[in-house]
């Protein structure tokens, strides 16, 4: 028996540990980590009397997927909240039928929160209005936000208890939908925060929960790290209190990667770097990473800030947050501070502002290695990516956005604008070492749309946005392991199956490398999941 006992030994299966290792049949964990890989009869020279041997029966392995972009905390409140998407709610009717059910089982008076619809998929094809919230529930205050989360509605209660009217003024970088001076329900950007602040914030210990909730499906899906994309929206600091409350107990089930809002008005940068919460402190569970500023907003609800105007005849180009000036100051603060950057751009308009005051900032302080990232960058130009490449600047994308909003997108955009959009080929070719995530709650976190549009291009609909930026699913594989780790300065510890990294592992039902697109779509699932060399999940 050699001195080197493995504590556990995976074997007799398909393990893909990295885009450069391929795949072997067995892999050994020893305190948490990978000790070794090669085939069965290697790995059994490592066996000890008290290793544990797990038979994978010719199952397909991976790294653990890391999502690198998503709302950990929303997302596990979201799950209680009634499920507004197409697959749910595909019409108005199934809509107010939805919200009438959850009205007659919930207090009058009381919120009711709704999440997930996409006007365009909706049979009516525009957002619902607040007389038709109000049909539904007319006795209970009712919030209803679109899948994106920059565009919500309101019926009549809400508005009343948020204290919107048609004289209220609109928040810089916010929207207040009227039509013939009449309020429509629809707020977006910053004018949410008076309709969805209305309810009151979580408390720390709903917090706790939903973290604990949310990231143990994750690990159904075989995702063992994630990162937070916006600490503090939900609750302030609650949530950096929460999160090590959670950690504390034991209810954290997935690494987190944490990004601190830093917009103005709910900053919680200050008192983080105050308490020494600077990017890179933590540990391998819990590490605070980059902080966060909105310059605008999506897309398929056309607040994305956009050069040229959306289809249509109001000549609108999305919603500017932040002025120039602003976002210059608020960035050089934050990269001097020392921190890295993940900030969330999506039309070409914000993605250009974002490099402008990223490039000011590594001028004035240089870091040749800061990592500064652009959360989505969705319609980045040829003259983005050049600049982003000189300077050192990350696009980070959800891949996902294409199967599900890829066409509202061409309903907003046309097709020439929108085919091109989130062109994860082209960043890979250029060496950008593009990542992936769900943005989830926005999408749900389960990976199989994601890798199916990755290797695809298309849309629920099947409509293909621009095959030659399909990649390989190898190609696939890493933007959701490696390259997730290398956004995060955490390549050296995570997202391969190689001696020395943390023993993340998912197993899955089908072998994703032989497999057709269509089959790692609808017949693919997770089978057991393995953090830290313990299994935290397993479904036959």
């Amino acid at each position: 028996m050699t001195a080197y006992a493995a504590d556990t030994i995976l074997h007799n299966g398909t393990i893909w540990r990295g885009h450069a290792e391929g795949t072997c049949s067995a892999l050994a964990i020893w305190q948490g980590r990978i000790l070794a890989t090669g085939d069965d009869d290697a790995m059994q020279a490592l066996q000890g009397p008290g290793t544990r041997m797990i038979d994978l029966g010719g199952r397909f392995a991976t790294p653990g997927l890391n999502d690198d972009h998503l709302h950990l905390m929303p997302l596990g409140i979201s799950m209680g909240w009634i499920d507004a998407s197409p697959e749910a709610a595909p019409t108005l009717a199934a809509l107010q039928e939805a919200i009438r059910a959850r009205a007659a089982d919930t207090p009058k008076g009381e919120w009711i929160m709704a999440r997930g619809y996409d006007q365009v998929k909706l049979d009516i094809g525009r957002h619902p209005d607040r007389s038709e919230l109000d049909q539904a529930a007319p006795d209970h205050p009712v919030v209803l936000i679109r899948a994106c989360g920059h565009v919500s509605l309101g019926n009549s209660m809400a508005l009343d208890l948020a204290g919107i009217d048609e004289d209220t003024p609109v928040p810089a970088g916010g929207v207040i939908e009227k039509v013939n001076g009449r309020l429509t329900g629809l707020v977006a950007e910053t004018a949410q925060e008076l309709l969805r602040g209305a309810p009151g914030a979580p408390t720390v210990d709903e917090l706790v929960e939903a973290a604990e909730r949310a990231g143990k499906y994750l690990l159904s899906q075989g995702i063992t790290s994630c990162m937070d994309a916006a600490v503090g929206m939900a609750a302030g600091f609650d949530e950096i209190r929460a999160y090590h409350l959670a950690k504390r107990d034991g209810r954290l089930p997935v690494r987190v990667w944490q990004v601190l809002l830093g917009d103005p008005g709910q900053n919680v940068v200050d008192r983080c770097f105050e308490a020494g919460l600077v990017s890179g402190v933590g540990d391998d569970m819990l590490r605070v990473g980059a902080v966060k500023i909105f310059l605008d907003g999506s897309a398929g609800g056309r607040t994305a800030w956009m050069r040229q105007p959306y289809l249509g005849d109001d000549g609108e180009t999305g919603v500017q947050i932040l002025q120039d000036n602003q976002l210059h100051d608020l960035v050089l603060r934050y990269h001097s501070m020392g921190y890295q950057l993940a900030c969330h751009a999506i039309g070409d308009a914000a993605i250009g502002q974002l490099i402008g005051a990223y490039e000011a900032a590594l001028a004035d302080t240089p870091d040749p290695d800061r990592r500064h990232r652009i959360e989505h960058c969705g319609f980045a130009t040829a003259d983005d990516n050049r600049r982003m490449k000189a300077a050192g600047i990350y696009p980070v994308p959800q891949q996902v956005f294409l199967y599900d909003f890829g066409d509202s997108y061409i309903s907003v955009l046309g097709e020439a604008r929108s085919k091109p959009s989130y062109p994860l080929k082209t960043w890979q070719d250029m060496g950008f070492r593009p990542a992936t995530g769900s943005d989830a709650p926005v999408c749900k976190p389960d990976p199989w749309p994601n890798l199916y549009s990755m290797i695809t291009r298309k849309t629920w609909k099947g409509t293909v946005m621009d095959d030659t930026e399909c990649v390989t699913i190898e190609d696939a594989l890493r933007a959701y392991t490696e390259n997730s780790a290398f956004s995060q300065k955490a390549e050296q510890v995570k997202g391969r199956l190689i001696p020395g990294q943390l023993a993340d592992i998912a197993v899955f039902s089908r072998n994703m490398l032989t497999a057709t697109p269509e089959e790692i779509l609808n017949d693919t699932h997770c089978t057991m999941t393995i953090l830290g060399g313990e299994i935290v999940h397993e479904h036959a």
